[in-house]
């Protein structure tokens, strides 16, 4: 009976090399998965700033700076939106579909990319906390390209560059985060 090529070729590798064959089957699952998420948080953005279309009319914000970009004024918030960027309807379903994607990819990548077996609670708490940080950032940043995004692009789009943002920097924020929280009991074997 013969061994499919691939396999044999991958079980030499992980012998020869386990460090490195175990950051190629972390890096490779995490980013399958992280896309897997980023898809379902982008399906999320389509519907849900019209579940929340009652708050659309009610802008919040902090630290609420007037910013103009390329002509185009609108007010720059590190969390929140103003009534033009969607309001609080924009900024709910943006926090609800990006909390319910990382709900989903928590346990994907504990379980199976990382294989970690450590204290659930700090791994959460840890988790958590690298959201609310990554959530801060990327709408500092998202509040930017929605303000000029939506006067350029039809929502479909823009929604495309912010699901591509938010997931880019959680990936690579996540990725460091995920290997201090979950480096307990990581065995060097990647078969």
């Amino acid at each position: 009976m013969s061994q499919n090529p691939v396999l044999k070729w991958w079980g030499g590798f992980s012998e020869k090399h386990p460090s490195a064959a175990k950051w190629m089957r972390e890096g490779g699952l995490f980013i399958i998965f992280s896309y897997v998420v980023t898809f379902l948080k982008y399906i999320m953005l389509q519907f849900l700033p019209a579940m929340f279309s009652g708050y659309a009319d009610i802008g919040w914000g902090w630290p609420s700076a007037n910013v103009s970009l390329f002509g185009i004024d609108f007010v720059w918030n590190a969390i929140g939106y103003s009534v033009e960027q969607g309001g609080m309807a924009y900024l709910l379903a943006y926090l609800i579909s990006s909390f319910l994607g990382e709900c989903v990819n928590f346990p994907l990548q504990r379980n199976f990319t990382f294989r970690s077996h450590g204290k659930l609670g700090p791994q959460i708490a840890g988790y958590f906390l690298a959201w609310v940080v990554i959530t801060i950032i990327v709408n500092s940043i998202n509040c930017v390209w929605v303000a000029v995004a939506s006067q350029l692009v039809p929502d479909f789009i823009y929604n495309i560059g912010t699901t591509v943002l938010n997931g880019g920097v959680s990936m690579v924020v996540f990725f460091v985060v995920n290997k201090i929280i979950f480096a307990d009991a990581q065995p060097a074997e990647v078969k």
